[in-house]
């Protein structure tokens, strides 16, 4: 008898569909499992008979071939324990399943029968609408983030048994509600408010300059001066996602096995911040069957590298494609995937391997060559991808014990979200473009037209600061920003000095 199961295989950030097929024959009673499979599938023969034992059903005594299609794409992962199950309960009972043809069947099994989580439960869930199917049927930890999907019913079931009734119409379950814009609206979090950090006035100012254009940042500043402080705060001023934002950045984390059933839908900003020990793998992405990495998962978010020159240089240079592109493109043996980087870069640095260069209350212990050798492992090139880099200096006990009321995130969010509006209206026709930072040549020669007081400011800062022509387009999209928190159409000459002042600084400690 044939049987055939629907379920789905993840590439990239999306899925693809497999068709299960189990039949039994005459032959030696053996199970074999085609069609391209890992060596969990493979596996999986073992857990799926002893998970059919367990749960008071049987399996074929007869030749048993499973195929999974198709063929040429290489199947992982734990995830079609329970349709390979399904299969061979129903080939074993030579039963019908009128359910089958309609639905995707996902899940892991345990020895007992029960149902485990599996990853990428939503893009499945995409997946199977897009193929007209009518529902998805998955283990229940992971039926809410799958019921976001509109258009499909989401049933989750916590064991082979009950998944089998389903499928033979002895037992109804109800479909998991959900609602994306529901959990979109009460997004919230958890990190802080700006109202809670003391001074650093300038840095609040540039990290406002920063959020509101998309630009990349980077704090230099001695230990406890707030700079990881002030990190952790920059989702709160950000525009809220989309609800096609969150449903993007939502995909990637659930391929990585990042949501469960409290946290099931990514409403807020993800901030990521990796150790300074991370591969480039991990970084960027990779591994054997190509997964997404930090910068993927920080998508539509901010990603945070605290002590910068402390990652190996090789690290950090593979972020200067995404952080170009917006995406990562990874080539393996399995095939080349794409997976969406579009992030906000924040890092964050010490002077010197003591932390206290040029600090007037600390004498700093660095030698010449240990402070050199130490800003030597922050390439030029990359530097010039980071549009801002501002001096986060120590924080004095009269600022620190001032009961002054600050500046919340709630007030610069609006001024961001009234920043970005000015550049979606200024972008809504021709090329789609996010922010200013996203600009290309044509659109910055089109949008970032300057005077000739401001042509000649930035003529001598060109010169005098030995700046490149990524910094000079840099410089070009900050003052733009800073134009757009001002309300003023045309960039003056104030503008400029802003935004050459971000880049003084850095050229100031660097050469």
């Amino acid at each position: 008898m044939l049987t055939r199961v629907f379920s789905a295989a993840i590439q990239g950030v999306d899925a693809l569909e497999v068709e299960i097929e189990v039949n039994t024959g005459v032959g030696d009673p053996k199970i074999v499992v085609v069609g391209l499979p890992d060596a969990a599938v493979k596996e999986s023969k073992d857990r799926v008979t002893t998970a059919i034992a367990n749960s008071a059903f049987r399996w074929p005594r007869e030749r048993t071939t499973i195929n999974l299609a198709p063929a040429d794409i290489k199947k992982e992962g734990p995830s079609f324990d329970l349709p390979i199950a399904i299969g061979m309960v129903a080939a074993a009972q030579h039963a019908e399943l009128p359910r089958l043809e309609r639905c995707y069947v996902v899940g892991e099994l345990a020895l007992t029968g029960e149902i485990r989580p599996v990853k990428g439960a939503l893009p499945i869930a995409i997946e199977a609408r897009n193929r007209g199917k009518k529902a998805v049927l998955l283990p229940a930890a992971n039926a809410p983030e799958a019921s976001i999907v509109e258009g499909i019913s989401v049933y989750g079931v916590r064991n082979l048994r009950e998944a089998y009734e389903f499928l033979s119409r002895q037992k109804e379950l109800s479909p998991v509600p959900g609602d994306a814009a529901e959990h979109l609206a009460h997004g919230r979090t958890d990190e802080g408010d700006f109202s809670e950090v003391k001074g650093q006035l300038q840095v609040k100012r540039a990290i406002e300059v920063a959020v509101a254009g998309g630009h990349n940042i980077l704090f230099i500043g001695p230990p406890g001066s707030g700079k990881s402080m002030l990190a952790k705060r920059i989702p709160t001023i950000i525009p809220p996602m989309t609800l096609e934002e969150a449903i993007e950045t939502t995909k990637i984390h659930s391929i990585c096995g990042l949501l469960n059933e409290k946290n099931a839908f990514v409403a807020i900003r993800p901030f990521r911040s990796p150790h300074h020990t991370i591969s480039d793998i991990g970084l960027l992405g990779g591994s054997t069957n190509p997964t997404p990495g930090e910068v993927s998962i920080a998508h539509n978010g901010v990603l945070f590298l605290d002590e910068l020159p402390e990652f190996r240089r090789s690290t950090l240079e593979v972020m200067r494609q995404p952080l170009e592109d917006g995406w990562v493109v990874i080539s393996r043996a399995a095939g080349t995937m794409t997976f969406p980087a579009d992030f906000m870069l924040v890092t964050a640095m010490n002077p010197c391997p003591c932390g206290y260069f040029g600090d007037p209350a600390r004498e700093c212990r660095c030698s010449p060559a240990q402070v050199e050798r130490y800003r030597s492992r922050i390439s030029g090139p990359l530097l010039d991808r980071i549009d801002i880099h501002v001096e986060a200096p120590a924080v004095h006990y009269r600022e620190l014990s001032s009961t002054a009321p600050a500046e919340s995130s709630t007030d610069i969010r609006a001024r961001v979200i009234d920043a970005r509006a000015r550049q979606k209206a200024r972008f809504s026709s021709g090329k789609k473009t996010a922010c200013n930072a996203r600009m290309g040549h044509s659109q910055i020669r089109k949008f970032c037209a300057l005077e000739s007081s401001g042509q000649e400011m930035l003529r001598h800062a060109m010169e005098d600061l030995q700046l490149s022509a990524r910094a000079y387009d840099r410089i070009l999209k900050v003052s733009r920003t800073i134009a757009d928190l001002a309300g003023a159409e045309k960039i003056d000459s104030l503008h400029i000095a802003e935004a050459i002042q971000y880049r003084t600084l850095d050229r100031k400690l660097w050469v």
